[in-house]
């Protein structure tokens, strides 16, 4: 199956703790980094998700924030360091290319925040997801 989503990082499902609707599901992506999805139970069982489970994390390139560097004191529990390996800006928004461990994410950002982060090739950033943010499917 094709997807539009251009982020999608394989890793192993080390955890699934579910709640009356929701579960969260931590996952250990190839390069050993840890990140969180909040997926509905439906998902969960549909998916058959349980600890060893191989799985891809999707990630909406209009969904992965950047900072320039860690950030404390925040709800958003997946901040994944990387390098801005490219930058392509529009009128209004600019594509952000940002090698990470074991991948390349692409995050969609206003041109504004762009010229305000200073951001360029080379540029040390952190990638932020919200895990309600994170889709799962089977590798």
């Amino acid at each position: 199956m094709s997807l539009s989503i251009r982020n999608q990082l394989p890793g192993t499902v080390t955890s699934v703790t579910p709640g009356e609707v929701m579960a969260t599901v931590k996952v250990r992506l190839d390069a050993g980094q840890e990140i969180t999805a909040a997926v509905t139970l439906e998902a969960v069982q549909e998916l058959g998700l349980a600890s060893g489970s191989r799985v891809r994390a999707l990630l909406k390139s209009t969904e992965v924030s950047l900072a320039t560097g860690p950030v404390g004191g925040l709800s958003i529990r997946n901040q994944l360091p990387g390098t801005v390996t490219d930058v392509a800006s529009g009128g209004a928004m600019a594509r952000v290319k940002v090698r990470v461990a074991g991948g390349e994410l692409t995050s969609v950002i206003t041109k504004d925040a762009v010229t305000e982060l200073g951001l360029s090739a080379g540029s040390e950033v952190v990638a932020l997801i919200k895990s309600t943010e994170v889709s799962l499917s089977n590798a």
